[in-house]
């Protein structure tokens, strides 16, 4: 049985590994000096520290609800991060540059989970940049290919994830959901 089921996990990741091959061979092919500065630049973008800058900026400066729009990502990014690294750690995938640190493996990308999460929290804050915040999200996961640090199924499983995490976070704990925090905000005082 044991044997059955390893044939089959071989069996259905042979096309994906060679889909993440051939995007990968495409998106090496089309690397261009001009943009090698904008996709590091992005990269950086979705750095950690950049990232709880940008979240300590929102809290002090949108003082309609910044702070609770700040907690709601926290709440979001702490288990998306957690799955990821778990799941890093457990399929110790080599990074398409020849990376083999298991604590930094390439599946699934941390960036793409992160800008993802962030996307749907900002959007639903903010539903006029909604737009925006995705593109962003969108370019910093093709940064992680366009890098070679990552393979597609490690942005899209990523994404995947950090979407998966915020949408079930802002449906299981309303308070946590800055569209609620918008709508709470335009709705005034009742009475």
């Amino acid at each position: 049985m044991r044997r059955a089921g390893i044939v089959l996990v071989v069996t259905l990741l042979g096309p994906i590994q060679s889909l993440d091959t051939a995007v990968q061979s495409a998106v090496q092919a089309g690397r261009r000096p001009y943009l090698e500065a904008p996709m590091n630049g992005l990269t950086r973008f979705a750095r950690p520290v950049t990232v709880l800058s940008g979240l300590l900026a929102l809290a002090l400066l949108d003082g309609t609800g910044g702070l609770a729009t700040v907690r709601g990502c926290i709440a979001v990014l702490i288990p998306v991060n957690a799955a990821v690294e778990a799941l890093k750690w457990s399929v110790g995938r080599t990074r398409p540059d020849g990376d083999t640190r298991r604590s930094n493996s390439s599946f699934p990308s941390s960036h793409a989970a992160n800008a993802m999460a962030l996307a749907w929290m900002l959007g639903r804050r903010w539903p006029r940049g909604r737009v925006a915040f995705w593109l962003v999200a969108l370019l910093i996961g093709f940064s992680r290919m366009y890098l070679n640090r990552h393979y597609l199924s490690d942005v899209l499983v990523g994404a995947a994830i950090g979407w998966g995490f915020a949408v079930l976070i802002c449906r299981r704990w309303p308070g946590l959901d800055p569209a609620r925090i918008r709508t709470e905000r335009t709705a005034g005082p009742s009475g």
